[in-house]
């Protein structure tokens, strides 16, 4: 379980092709790992991968075929920064929303506004997962848990302050870039159960 406050990035060192699966081999910042253990979870770009061997400073995750088909994994390579964050313990404070670290889909940024003191980006969203945006709704885009400013046309958009940009890759963000998606889950299982009612969801 996560909580969507990214707590850094890390940078990636070396990618292994295996069988069925690429270990990545991640550096973190110092004191990152402190505590880390085998098995643990940690989320990168969002996506909960189990550490498979670490040292103080990096630790090296196996991620399957599955796990880089749906998400933006699949297009990193040595040099990439990421983000990350550690699981949420009992008796943490949740500071944005709780996500499994398990990814739905892709999204494509259209676009990155920037101005003196925040920054907006838009992203192009797959038909199928627009309903489960809402405006003023939760998601999380590559780990990082936010808040939902306007949605039309497939298209979505998120307001980001400087704190913001200065401890996730957000910062250097740019248009065509592909970002790993979690949509809020209570709003998904809302949305499903309306359907299966027959109902329909009016937006503005």
């Amino acid at each position: 379980m996560f909580t969507g406050i990214v707590q850094g990035t890390a940078l990636i060192k070396s990618i292994e092709k295996k069988d069925l699966l690429s270990r990545i081999n991640i550096e973190f910042p110092e004191k990152a790992l402190d505590k880390v253990a085998h098995g643990a979870s940690i989320a990168i770009n969002g996506t909960c991968l189990t550490v498979s061997e670490f040292t103080d400073n990096t630790a090296s995750f196996d991620v399957m075929m599955e796990t880089l088909r749906v998400t933006n994994l699949s297009l990193l390579a040595a040099g990439a920064i990421v983000n990350f964050e550690r699981a949420a313990k009992f008796g943490d404070e949740i500071g944005g929303h709780l996500l499994s670290g398990h990814i739905h889909t892709t999204v494509e940024v259209s676009s990155v506004e920037k101005t003196e003191n925040n920054c907006i980006i838009n992203f192009k969203v797959p038909a199928e997962w627009t309903k489960y945006i809402l405006p003023k709704g939760f998601v999380a885009v590559n780990g990082c848990s936010l808040t939902v400013g306007e949605v039309a046309n497939n298209e979505f958009n998120v307001y980001l302050i400087p704190e913001t940009l200065d401890i996730t890759t957000f910062g250097s963000t740019t248009a065509g870039d592909v970002i790993n998606l979690e949509v809020d889950h209570q709003t998904q299982t809302i949305v499903d159960t309306i359907e299966r009612l027959g109902l329909k969801i009016e937006r503005d």
